[in-house]
C-alpha cells in the first residue's frame, strides 16, 4: 500500500520533471538532426565552430590546473599550518565565491582592463603611452576563473583535511617516507574524491561559463557564446548542434570522474585531525604576516572597487586612473526610477518563485528517494540530478526551442517572451541543489523514527512535521539558500531568455556597461552583492533559530 500511496506521489513530480529537464533537451537533439545530418556537417565543417570547442576544452582544462594550483596549496596553507593573520586570510579566501559572476567579471574589467584602475597605475609607473597589458583573450578568461573557481577547491580540499586522520602522516613518518612521498602516496590520495570533486565543479563552471568570454573574450569562441551568435544569426540548427555538443561534454566530464572514483576506494578507520603547527623558519614567520595583508588585499580588491565605482558619477570617468567625481545620485535612481528598479524587482519576484518551487518539489522528491521504494526511483534520483551536468547555456537554449508556442499535442506551451520562462529556467538550475542537500540531511535519520512515530498514533502530517521537517530543515535551508543566491545572479540563461519588461539585474548590469554608465552597473553590482549577503544572513539566522528551538525542545 506504502509502494502504491509512494508511486501517486512521485508520478506527478516524474512528468513535471521529465517535461521541464528532459523533454527540451531531447528537443534540441532531435532538432539537431532536423536536417538529418547536415547540420552536423555544418558544424563539422565550419573552423569557428570546431574553434569553439577545442577553446572550451583546453580553456576548461587550464582552469582546472590553475585552480588547484591556487586553491590546494591555499587549503593546506590554513588547515595544516598556524601564523599571524591565518583567520583573516581564512575568512577573506572565501571572498571570492561570494561574487556573482557577472559581478566579478565587471569588477576584473575596472581593475585590469584596458582602462582599469591597476592597468593605469602600471602605465603610469612604466611612462608608457598605452597600457601595458590588453585583458583580453584565452588567459584573460582562464585568470578570471582562476579567481572566482579556486574557492571550490579551497573548500573541498579544507573540508578534506579537517576530517584528515594525522596518524597517517605520522605512520608512514614512521616507516622513513619523506615530506614528499607522504604527500603523494598517503595524504594526495586520501583527498582525492574531494579533489576530484572539485575539479569536477571547476571545469563544469569553466565549460558553460558566459561572463568571462562574453566581456574578455576579445573575439576568441568559445561554446557557450557561440550557441547564442549562432542563435541570433538565425542558424537554430548549428545552435542547436553546438547545444548538444556542449552538454555532450559535460556528461562525459561526469561519466569520467564516475569511472575514476569508482577504480578505487578511499577509506581510513581513524578518528585522528591534522593538527596545525607554526613555521619553523624565522624568515617564513616574518614574511607571513605581510604576505597574508598581500594576499587579502588582492582578494578584497573587486569587492571594494565595485564599491568605489557604485559612488562615480556616470559621465565622469574617462581617463583617470580613479574616477574623479561621486555622488549618491546611483542609489538614489536606483530606488526612484521606477525603469531602473523593475530589474531589481524582476529578480528577486523570480528568485522567490524559483525557490519556493524547488524546496517543495525537491523536498518531496528527497523524502521520496530516502524513504521510499516504489517503481520510477532510479528515474526520479537521475532527474533531480540531470540539471547540474547540463550547462546553462544548454538549459536556455532547450527552454527557448521547447516553449515557443502553445502546442497542446506536444505538451508544449507558450513561455517564450513571457515573465514565467526566466523563473522556470532558475528553477531548473536549482533542482540538484536544493534535492541534494536535503537529501543528504535525511539519510541522517533513521527509517525506525518515522515507523516509530506511526506507530504511536501519529498521523502524516504530524511525522512529517515532527520528525522529517526537523531532520530536513538544515539541508532545506542550505539547498535553498545556494538555489536562491544562483538565481539572484544569474546571467547566461537570462541573456538568452528575457524580454525587455522582465530583465533582471545581471542583464541591465551589463546594458548599463555598454552604455558607459559605470556608476550605475556598479550600483546594481552593490545591490547583487547585498542581496546574496541578505539572503546569507537570513539562512544563517534560520539556522540559528532552529538550534535555540532544539535547546528549548
Amino acid at each position: 500500500m506504502r509502494k502504491r500511496s509512494a508511486l501517486w506521489i512521485a508520478i506527478p513530480l516524474l512528468v513535471l520533471l521529465v517535461l521541464v529537464v528532459v523533454y527540451p533537451n531531447v528537443a534540441v537533439v532531435a532538432g539537431s538532426f532536423g536536417r538529418g545530418l547536415g547540420y552536423w556537417r555544418a558544424f563539422a565543417s565550419s573552423p569557428s565552430d570546431r574553434e569553439a570547442l577545442w577553446t572550451s576544452l583546453w580553456i576548461s582544462v587550464v582552469s582546472v590546473v590553475a585552480s588547484v594550483a591556487v586553491g590546494l596549496p591555499l587549503a593546506f596553507l590554513m588547515t595544516r599550518t598556524e601564523f599571524r593573520g591565518r583567520r583573516v586570510l581564512q575568512a577573506a579566501a572565501t571572498l571570492p565565491g561570494a561574487l556573482p559572476p557577472l559581478v566579478g567579471v565587471i569588477a576584473f574589467l575596472f581593475l585590469y582592463g584596458e582602462s582599469g584602475v591597476v592597468t593605469r597605475v602600471v602605465q603610469l609607473i612604466l611612462r608608457r603611452d598605452a597600457p601595458p597589458w590588453t585583458f583580453s583573450g584565452a588567459w584573460a578568461i582562464v585568470f578570471v576563473h582562476a579567481y572566482t573557481m579556486y574557492v571550490y577547491v579551497y573548500l573541498f580540499v579544507s573540508a578534506g583535511l579537517e576530517r584528515y586522520d594525522s596518524a597517517l602522516d605520522e605512520a608512514a613518518s614512521g616507516l622513513g617516507a619523506g615530506a614528499f612521498r607522504r604527500l603523494r602516496r598517503v595524504t594526495l590520495p586520501m583527498l582525492t574524491p574531494a579533489l576530484a570533486g572539485a575539479c569536477l565543479l571547476v571545469f563544469m563552471s569553466s565549460l558553460g561559463s558566459f561572463s568571462a568570454p562574453y566581456v574578455f573574450g576579445g573575439g576568441l569562441r568559445v561554446l557557450a557564446t557561440q550557441i547564442v551568435t549562432s542563435r541570433l544569426n538565425g542558424a537554430m540548427g548549428v545552435a542547436y548542434v553546438e547545444t548538444t555538443v556542449l552538454a555532450v561534454s559535460a556528461v562525459a566530464a561526469l561519466a569520467l570522474l564516475r569511472w575514476f572514483e569508482g577504480r578505487r576506494r578511499y577509506a581510513a578507520s581513524g578518528k585522528g585531525r591534522a593538527l596545525r603547527v607554526p613555521f619553523r623558519s624565522p624568515l617564513a614567520r616574518a614574511l607571513t604576516l605581510p604576505v597574508a595583508v598581500i594576499v587579502v588585499l588582492v582578494l578584497v580588491l573587486p569587492h571594494l572597487m565595485i564599491i568605489l565605482v557604485s559612488f562615480a558619477r556616470d559621465g565622469a570617468w574617462t581617463t583617470q586612473v580613479l574616477p574623479p567625481e561621486y555622488t549618491w545620485d546611483n542609489f538614489r535612481r536606483l530606488a526612484t526610477d521606477a525603469s531602473l528598479l523593475r530589474p531589481i524587482r524582476n529578480s528577486v519576484i523570480m528568485t522567490l518563485l524559483a525557490t519556493a518551487g524547488n524546496v517543495i518539489v525537491c523536498s518531496v522528491a528527497a523524502y521520496l528517494l530516502v524513504f521510499r521504494r516504489f517503481p520510477g526511483r532510479r528515474l526520479l534520483g537521475v532527474l533531480v540530478a540531470l540539471p547540474w551536468a547540463i550547462p546553462p547555456t544548454a538549459i536556455a537554449i532547450g527552454l527557448a526551442s521547447t516553449f515557443n508556442r502553445t502546442d497542446l499535442s506536444t505538451a508544449r506551451i507558450l513561455l517564450v517572451g513571457t515573465f514565467w520562462i526566466l523563473p522556470l529556467a532558475y528553477f531548473i538550475r536549482g533542482v540538484p541543489l536544493v534535492a541534494s542537500a536535503v537529501e543528504g540531511s535525511l539519510r541522517q535519520l533513521d527509517p525506525s523514527l518515522e515507523e516509530a512515530a506511526r506507530g504511536l498514533g501519529a498521523g502524516w502530517w504530524q511525522t512529517l512535521r515532527h520528525v522529517i521537517y526537523p531532520a530536513a530543515r538544515p539541508g532545506l535551508v542550505a539547498g535553498a539558500t545556494l538555489a536562491a543566491i544562483t538565481a539572484i545572479g544569474e546571467f547566461v540563461a537570462s541573456e538568452v531568455l528575457y524580454t525587455h519588461t522582465s530583465r533582471p539585474i545581471s542583464v541591465e548590469i551589463l546594458a548599463q556597461v555598454r552604455a558607459f554608465a559605470f556608476g550605475t552597473a556598479a550600483a546594481y553590482s552593490v545591490v547583487l552583492i547585498g542581496i546574496v549577503l541578505l539572503i546569507t544572513l537570513l539562512a544563517r539566522a534560520a539556522e540559528g533559530r532552529r538550534g535555540v528551538m532544539a535547546l528549548r525542545s
